[in-house]
C-alpha cells in the first residue's frame, strides 16, 4: 500500500469517525503518546483557525503555512428599487465634525512637533522643521501625467444581481449599483447600530456568509463536510460575552462545524512568536490593544482597548497632506478606493526614523476603474514622521466626544449561565466570612498564628473564582470596583464610577498605555519580565524604525525604580522574521496541535444540551 493509499485510509476512518460521534454526546478521545506523525497532520488538516479582524478575515487550516487575507465586509443588494444605499464608512468615525476637533487637532500637532524637536538626530544635532508652506506652492502646481487610458482594473460585475459579494468583490462595487456597504466587525466588536443591517442578527448574518464564501473558495471545503472540521475562534482580549456566545452557536449550530475551541488573541500571539511571557501591543486598522501575557494566561487587570488604529494614522495622514497641498484634489474618505490608496500611501511613505528630514521628491499612481492610469508626483517634509507619531499624541487625530479606553468590565448576567459571576461573588463573600471567622478564632487561640498567611489563601481562592475588576494601575490610585459592592459607601462607589468614566474618556497615548498596561501586573518581578518583552503585533505600526522609536519612549517614561533593575527593554516587531499581521493566527494554528487542547473542545452536542456553560467549563481562560 503506497504512503497516498494509507493516507486516504486513514482520512476515510477519521470521517467515520465524526459521523459515528455526531449521533451521540461527543467525548474528545485522549490522544495516544505514540500517535504516528502523518495520523496528527490529518487531524490538524481537519482544523480551520478563524482570526476575524475589523478590516482583515484571516483564516485557514491549522497545517496551512500561511492564512488566507479576506477584505472582512460583504455588498448585500436592495431589496427594493430606489431606495437610499447604506454604506458603512471605512476611515471616517464619529467624533470628527465637533467644533473642537480643528482646535484639537491643532493641538495634538504641537506636542508632535515639539516631540521631534526635542528628540536630536543620531548625529547629535537637532532636526530642522519644514514648514507645510515650502511643499504647498510646489504640489499646487503639479497635474498627473496619463500613464494609460485604461487603468486596468474594472468594477466588479453584477450584471446578473448576485445577492451580495464578498471581499475584495464588495470593495470594487460600484457606487452606482444598488447595494449596501457592511463591515460586520469595527473596532474589534460586533459593527451594531441603528442604521440598515445594524441589528446583532443582521451582523451575525454578514459574518455567516463572509466566513462560509471564504471557506468554500479559499479553502475549498463544501459547507456540508463542515460536519468533519473543528474551529479555532481567536476572540479579542476585552471580549463582550454576549457576542461571543452568538458567535460560537453560529459556527456550530448554523455553520455545522463539529467542535470549538475559543481563545484570546494576545494569548495566540505569544504562541505564534514562541513566546512565554510578554506585553502584547496589538496595533490593528482600528483598534489597539495592550495586554500582559503571562505562561499562557492574559491578566485581567493589564487588559487595554484603545480605540485608535492604522486606519486613524491614514486619515491623520491625508489631513497633513492637504495641509502640503495633496495634488490629487478628487481624493474623498467617502469613496473606498481612495481610502484604499490614502493606506497604501501611509504604508509607503510614513516612517519613524527622526534621521530622515527635509523636503523629499515622492510619487504614485491613481488606478481606478474607468479612469486612466495617472501618475502624480508631489513632495514632503515632516508630515510622513507626523502622521505615525499621533500614535503616541491621539489628540491628533481630532476625535471628540468618543469612549476612547476601553476596561475589562463585569458581565451584566445571562440567563442560561446561572453559575455567572454574580452567584460566584455572592458565594465569594460567605466563603470569605467563613474564612476570616476561622482565621480569628486561630489567631486568638494560637497568637502570632497563620491570620496573614489564611488571609492570603482566601484571596488568592477569590481571584481564581472570580477574577477582580481592572485596576487603573499604582499610577491611577484607586483600583475599580471590587469585593462586595453593596458594602461599599454609595459616595465611595459613585467617585469610584467617575474615576473609571474620566479614564476611559481619555485618548492614552501607545507608550503610554503600555507603561499602564505593566504597572497594573500583580508583581515587580512579573513587570520586570514584561519589559523585557513587549511583542508588538498587527499592521498598525509596521513603519521603518518603529521597534528603535518605541523602545526609546519606554526607556525615558518607564519608572526609575525598574530603569535601574530591568536589564534591556526589548521590543520585538517580527519574531522570527514573520508578518505581524499574521502571528496571532499563526498562534491558533499552534493551538490546534498542542496535546492540551484535546479539553478544551467544546462539540455540537454539548453546545445544543448545555449552550453558554460549555464556554465557563472549557474556556482556556476565566469566563
Amino acid at each position: 500500500m503506497t504512503q497516498t493509499e494509507k493516507g486516504e485510509v486513514e482520512n476515510g476512518r477519521d470521517r467515520e469517525r465524526e459521523q459515528r460521534g455526531a449521533k451521540r454526546p461527543i467525548v474528545p478521545a485522549a490522544v495516544p503518546e505514540s500517535l504516528p506523525l502523518p495520523r496528527a497532520q490529518i487531524q490538524s488538516n481537519f482544523i480551520v483557525v478563524i482570526h476575524p479582524g475589523s478590516t482583515t478575515l484571516r483564516l485557514g487550516r491549522a497545517t496551512d503555512t500561511l492564512p488566507v487575507s479576506v477584505p472582512h465586509l460583504i455588498a448585500r443588494r436592495h431589496k427594493q428599487q430606489g431606495q437610499a444605499t447604506y454604506r458603512d464608512s471605512w476611515l471616517l468615525r464619529d467624533g470628527l465634525n465637533k467644533p473642537e476637533s480643528t482646535e484639537q487637532r491643532q493641538n495634538g500637532l504641537k506636542m508632535v512637533d515639539q516631540a521631534i524637536w526635542s528628540k536630536k538626530m543620531s548625529n547629535g544635532a537637532r532636526r530642522i522643521p519644514v514648514s507645510p508652506d515650502q511643499a504647498r506652492s510646489y504640489n499646487r502646481q503639479m497635474r498627473p501625467a496619463i500613464l494609460d487610458h485604461s487603468s486596468g482594473t474594472k468594477w466588479t460585475n453584477t450584471s446578473h444581481h448576485p445577492e451580495y459579494l464578498v471581499g475584495e468583490e464588495a470593495l470594487y462595487v460600484n457606487p452606482l449599483d444598488c447595494y449596501n456597504i457592511h463591515w460586520p466587525i469595527r473596532r474589534g466588536q460586533l459593527n451594531i447600530h441603528s442604521g440598515p443591517g445594524g441589528s446583532v442578527t443582521a451582523v451575525l448574518a454578514d459574518l455567516e456568509v463572509i466566513w462560509s464564501h471564504a471557506i468554500q473558495k479559499y479553502l475549498e471545503i463544501p459547507l456540508k463536510d463542515l460536519k468533519y472540521y473543528r474551529c479555532i475562534l481567536l476572540i479579542p482580549d476585552i471580549y463582550n460575552k454576549q457576542h461571543v456566545k452568538e458567535l460560537v452557536n453560529m459556527i456550530l449550530m448554523k455553520m455545522g462545524f463539529s467542535g470549538i475551541v475559543i481563545h484570546q488573541e494576545s494569548v495566540c500571539a505569544t504562541f505564534g512568536s514562541g513566546l512565554g511571557s510578554a506585553c502584547i501591543v496589538d496595533v490593528g486598522d482600528q483598534k489597539t490593544s495592550v495586554c500582559c501575557v503571562e505562561d499562557g494566561v492574559s491578566h485581567r487587570n493589564t487588559r487595554l482597548c484603545l480605540a485608535y488604529g492604522g486606519s486613524d494614522v491614514s486619515r491623520c495622514f491625508y489631513w497633513l497632506m492637504q495641509r502640503a497641498g495633496f495634488p490629487c484634489r478628487d481624493c474623498q474618505l467617502t469613496n473606498k478606493l481612495d481610502c484604499l490608496l490614502l493606506q497604501h500611501l501611509k504604508e509607503t511613505f510614513c516612517h519613524l526614523d527622526q534621521d530622515i528630514s527635509g523636503l523629499q521628491d515622492h510619487e504614485f499612481q491613481i488606478r481606478h476603474p474607468d479612469s486612466p492610469a495617472l501618475l502624480y508626483q508631489f513632495r514632503l517634509g515632516d508630515e510622513k514622521l507626523q502622521a505615525p507619531m499621533a500614535l503616541f499624541y491621539p489628540a491628533t487625530f481630532g476625535i471628540v466626544g468618543q469612549k476612547m479606553t476601553a476596561l475589562q468590565h463585569r458581565s451584566q448576567g445571562d440567563a442560561e449561565d446561572p453559575h455567572d459571576e454574580h452567584y460566584l461573588l455572592a458565594t465569594q463573600s460567605k466563603q470569605e466570612q467563613s474564612a476570616k471567622a476561622t482565621a480569628d478564632r486561630k489567631s486568638m487561640s494560637k497568637p502570632g498564628g497563620f491570620e496573614g498567611d489564611l488571609r492570603g489563601q482566601s484571596s488568592d481562592i477569590s481571584e481564581r473564582i472570580y477574577p477582580q475588576e481592572v485596576e487603573l494601575g499604582s499610577s491611577q490610585g484607586d483600583c475599580l470596583i471590587t469585593g462586595n459592592e453593596s458594602e461599599e459607601p454609595l459616595a465611595a462607589h459613585m467617585s469610584r464610577k467617575t474615576a473609571i468614566s474620566q479614564f476611559e474618556g481619555k485618548a492614552l497615548g501607545l507608550d503610554k498605555a503600555i507603561l499602564h498596561s505593566i504597572d497594573c501586573c500583580a508583581s515587580d518581578d512579573t513587570k520586570k519580565k514584561m519589559y523585557s518583552s513587549i511583542l508588538v503585533v498587527g499592521g498598525g505600526l509596521m513603519f521603518h524604525k518603529a521597534q528603535e522609536f518605541l523602545q526609546h519612549r519606554i526607556l525615558n517614561k518607564m519608572p526609575p525604580s525598574f530603569r535601574r533593575v530591568v536589564e534591556n527593554v526589548e521590543v520585538i516587531t517580527r519574531p522570527k522574521d514573520m508578518d505581524p499581521c499574521l502571528i496571532a493566527w499563526k498562534g491558533g494554528a499552534v493551538l490546534a496541535c498542542l496535546d492540551t487542547t484535546q479539553e478544551l473542545w467544546i462539540y455540537q452536542r454539548e453546545w445544543q444540551r448545555f449552550g453558554v456553560r460549555m464556554l465557563r467549563e472549557r474556556a482556556a481562560f476565566v469566563w
